[in-house]
């Protein structure tokens, strides 16, 4: 499994929309193939960041199913205008885990 990490910054005093337009944009990326869930985060000190984390099958999978998809379109229409500056995505792999239930 992979990990799609992306940090957001938000532009001020637009964070309550981003949030009502990232919950209607979570139903374009959960019908890709290869996607396994996702989680959005906000920064408790800073009021317009976010941390999204994103569960993929393979680095193919949001690189290219997702990215080259039509849905990602609309993802990007939804989306795109809210972050100033645009947000560095990356991918993660895990190499060990330790987690207490």
């Amino acid at each position: 499994m992979i990990l799609e990490t992306a940090i957001l910054y938000v532009k001020e005093r637009e964070t309550k929309q981003f949030e009502k337009d990232f919950d209607s944009a979570s139903e374009y990326i959960s019908g890709i193939k290869g996607y396994k869930g996702h989680t959005l985060k906000k920064c408790i000190e800073q009021e317009n960041k976010y941390l999204l984390l994103v569960d993929w099958e393979t680095l193919e999978d949001h690189t290219v199913g997702f990215r080259t998809s039509d849905v990602y379109l609309k993802w990007k229409e939804l989306l795109h205008h809210y972050y100033d500056p645009f947000p560095v995505v990356e991918h993660y792999k895990t190499v060990m885990e330790n987690k207490k239930e």
